[in-house]
């Protein structure tokens, strides 16, 4: 891709328009959500100054996808790759960054794995959750390690909006059942929220010619939020998935779970202060016909914030504590880590013109010491367009898998980034649109090698440049509700001038939808280009588009039942090779067909 003809470009976009016109249309800015996770509080989506996309509860109700990563796949800048369908080994490519380089948090709660070090996207309930936040670039300078290509928040359902109560339950091919249930109420100053979910499927073949493979998952949220007289809240969250996958020569028994307790508080008119402490836990038994293994993960955080505002000025002072612990059948040889760090943020206003300074010092007893900073400007050209630039540091954390895995190497140091952005957007009445070009250098990847005696081991071996851009647009208009996401991605290991593996290098995602009377339709295209599954660029898999349709009726009072089609071609493809000598890939579900019929009590 030719950047030098895309940069004037994407510059002078925004000049397009009529001033008369874009004022008129910015009255309403109801396609220009409240992003929380680009800044460590409420903002709009421009003024965050970040690219974000934000997937909201009417989004994910229509499109009811069977997994979390449906939810992602061809979205600006993500690439989602997955070793077959119903709860296999799914992997996450932000911005070509590696799994491992993308942060999940769940309500502010890191979830990940620290042997592997990346999140178990595969097993979270995508059913349980009402938002979900995509922030693309650097944010380790917020949020310490492995946020290098960005952060992915998911919401869990906000007591004050959730109904009554509802009751689900759906049926599908391949044997496939599942059910979920809630409640919420109220009472004083006190509102909370249950919500469970229970689904099972025989599952399909997840490679050429193989055996259907199923998936099982119970999974529960439970949420307390307690408003104090002060102005402030108290609030505690649970979240728990469990349950069990088959893949090619055994079986994977599962548990995540997050728990957060938060308090904020106002100090004074101009202080307000936040304390948040938490826990997640990855575990995982693996069992075959001739071993099995147990992986249990566990990480605690204390986090402190404390928020300064002035006029429309605003600086973000925090520090956070957090212990990464491991267990199992494998004997590591450190089997804890403790990581301290301070933080700050800076958002200044002058005008139509915004500031953002932030900076963070991370200590970690295992690896060192890392300083992460970035920096963003951004300038409204009128009330419906502006333009951004920023530039972050960040950097990927050494797993225990690298550091103290039997032949792993505890001398690693940890990857370093740097991105710089140019984006601008247009917010309007009844339609958006956003663009980016970015560049993201990495230094010190990762990698296993062969030693000089032939053993394999982790080392930092090399690096990586990324080049990108993405455009994304969305409408609403007389009942129909439109999204467009478009990614061309550019990845070089620098040591052989080869793409990075498994990254496509072009996606496009299209979702369309209609509201008529008590009905509504809707389809989404995901098209993605062709991709590498090896370092050498040896084994090519090809791109491949995939068509989902679906229908919903509001057939009575609090009643409404949906059909959705997921790959209604029944195409075949693979975004990950099982094994190269034998020419086997691992496959997506073919046809898939789910219908479903809910009762909401109000």
């Amino acid at each position: 891709m030719t950047y030098s003809k895309a940069l004037p470009a994407l510059i002078l976009l925004p000049l397009a328009f009529p001033a008369g016109a874009a004022d008129k249309q910015a009255e309403d800015r109801r396609l220009e959500p409240l992003v929380v996770t680009a800044t460590l509080g409420p903002r709009t989506a421009g003024e965050s100054l970040s690219s974000v996309t934000v997937i909201d509860e009417e989004t994910i109700r229509q499109q009811s996808p069977s997994e979390f990563s449906q939810l992602l796949r061809g979205q600006a800048g993500i690439n989602v790759v997955g070793n077959g369908s119903f709860g296999k080994a799914t992997s996450v490519f932000t911005r070509g960054t590696a799994n491992d380089s993308t942060l999940l948090l769940v309500d502010g709660v890191r979830l990940r794995s620290a042997t592997s070090g990346g999140p178990s996207w595969q097993y979270f309930p995508v059913e349980l959750i009402d938002r979900v936040e995509i922030v693309r670039g650097a944010r380790s300078s917020l949020y310490g390690a492995d946020a290098v290509g960005g952060v992915v928040q998911a919401f869990t359902l906000d007591p004050e909006e959730t109904p009554a109560g509802w009751v689900e339950v759906g049926a599908g091919n391949f044997n496939t059942q599942k059910s979920s249930a809630g409640v919420a109420a109220s009472s004083g100053n006190t509102r909370f929220s249950l919500s469970g979910l229970h689904k099972e499927t025989d599952g399909t073949a997840i490679i050429t010619d193989g055996k259907d493979r199923g998936f099982r998952n119970t999974a529960g949220i439970g949420r307390v939020v307690h408003e104090l007289e002060s102005g402030g809240e108290a609030s505690l969250v649970v979240v728990q998935s469990e349950g069990s996958t088959e893949y090619e020569g055994g079986d994977i028994d599962f548990m995540i779970r997050t728990i957060g307790f938060g308090l904020e508080t106002p100090v004074s008119e101009y202080w307000r202060h936040s304390l948040q402490f938490s826990e997640s836990r990855d575990e995982t038994d693996n069992v075959t016909p001739t071993f099995s293994s147990t992986f249990n993960t566990r990480s605690r955080a204390a986090r402190w914030d404390n928020t300064f505002t002035w006029n429309v000025h605003e600086l973000v002072v925090g520090t956070e504590l957090m212990t990464d612990e491991v267990s199992g059948t494998t004997d590591y040889v450190e089997s804890s880590r403790t990581n301290s760090a301070l933080y700050s943020q800076l958002r200044l206003n002058f005008g139509p013109t915004d500031v953002q300074l932030s900076l963070r010092g991370d200590d970690n007893e295992a690896y060192g010491k890392n300083e992460t900073g970035g920096i963003a400007l951004g300038h409204a050209l009128d009330r419906s367009h502006r333009v951004r630039v920023s530039y972050g540091t960040a950097f990927r954390a050494p797993t225990f898998n690298d550091l103290y895995y039997p032949g792993a190497n505890p001398d690693l140091e940890a990857e370093e980034s740097g991105t710089v952005e140019l984006g601008a957007s247009g917010h309007y009445q009844s339609w958006f649109w956003d663009g980016a070009l970015f560049q993201l250098d990495v230094d010190n990847l990762i990698a296993w090698s062969p030693t000089p005696s032939g053993l394999w081991t982790p080392m930092n071996v090399n690096e990586a440049r990324i080049r990108g851009a993405e455009l994304s647009a969305g409408f609403e208009w007389d009942g129909w509700r439109g999204d467009a996401a478009l990614t061309l991605l550019d990845t070089e290991d620098r040591e052989t001038e080869n793409r990075l593996q498994r990254r496509s290098g072009k996606t496009l995602r299209l979702d369309l939808s209609k509201h008529v009377g008590t009905w509504d339709f809707g389809g989404t295209v995901v098209a993605e280009d062709y991709r590498y599954d090896d370092r050498n660029n040896n084994d090519r898999l090809p791109g491949f588009a995939t068509l989902d349709l679906r229908a919903g009726w509001r057939f009575a009072s609090d009643w409404s039942t949906r059909l959705t089609l997921a790959n209604v071609l029944d195409k075949e493809y693979s975004t990950a090779r099982y094994s190269s000598q034998n020419d086997l890939d691992y496959i997506a579900a073919g046809r898939t067909v789910m219908l479903t019929v809910r009762y909401d009590i109000r």
